[in-house]
């Protein structure tokens, strides 16, 4: 019976041992993208989201329920909200895994199979968890930086929002508001820059993690002036969704989803 022979062991110390796979080749990041090319993701969203039959309205339905959070606890208990708030757009490249996976379907021809993407995380489980706690580690980190902000800039307790507002924006606080933004920046930055193409690579390619979140940042810092760009554009679209009416999050996150399937692949090459 003929035998597939195995590969040869390295003896070249003296000791045998198996040969050393090689190391998975990276991903390698187009350069020159052009400064429009968000726009253009966005339309392929929006085609991806009707050919979908709307599909990607599930998790768009997730993403409302996270905004009647948000609203409920701005009324009731709004020393949360920030926190909460941040966790809404830290966790969304998690949450629209299965959007990402709609994308996938279409792109490869396997039709439109919505519980098929609900379970899509199990194909590269470790790596796709473990970017998740990363992003829970950052929100959980910039919820308590925030709080201590807060802390130091007030100079009486906080009986009300209102009073809250009053004191922190006035004139006096002028300093704290540059901190405040400049720190909220830096984060927002950080979870943007390791997130842009991570879950899409994950799901498409089954890549480790730090693999992910290095060819991510090495996207943005390729083509600064697109990302940047693509970043503007998601802010713009969910949080004027959040800020007028949260139910717009049934068109507008499943849209961000598959238009950054298309910012994945036009980021980095097949």
């Amino acid at each position: 019976m003929n035998q597939t022979p195995e590969a040869p062991y390295d003896e070249t110390d003296g000791v045998r041992r198996r040969p050393v796979e090689n190391p998975p080749e990276w991903p390698r990041v187009r350069e020159n993208v052009p400064l429009a090319a968000p726009l253009r993701w966005l339309a392929l969203g929006w085609g991806d989201l009707v050919a979908s039959r709307f599909r990607g309205s599930f998790y768009g339905l997730v993403f409302a329920l996270m905004g009647a959070s948000i609203a409920l606890i701005w009324r009731t208990q709004w020393q949360l909200t920030m926190g909460l708030t941040a966790g809404f757009f830290l966790l969304g490249p998690f949450v629209c895994t299965g959007v990402y996976e709609l994308s996938r379907q279409l792109e490869r021809g396997e039709g439109r199979n919505l519980p098929a993407s609900m379970i899509c995380w199990r194909r590269n489980l470790g790596a796709i968890a473990f970017f998740a706690a990363i992003l829970t580690f950052l929100m959980v980190v910039w919820a308590r930086v925030s709080v201590v902000l807060f802390a130091l800039a007030s100079t009486t307790e906080y009986p009300t929002m209102r009073g809250m507002i009053a004191q922190i924006v006035s004139p006096t606080n002028i300093e704290f508001l540059v901190l405040w933004v400049t720190v909220g920046f830096v984060f927002a930055s950080l979870v943007f820059a390791i997130s842009v193409v991570s879950v899409p690579l994950m799901l498409d390619r089954r890549t480790d993690t730090m693999m992910a979140i290095f060819t991510s940042a090495r996207a943005l810092a390729t083509n600064p002036g697109p990302v940047y760009l693509w970043a503007l554009l998601i802010v713009a679209l969910i949080g004027v969704s959040l800020a007028t009416w949260y139910w717009l999050l049934l068109l507008t996150a499943p849209l961000v989803g598959h238009a950054t399937w298309h910012a994945y692949r036009a980021l980095i090459e097949p």
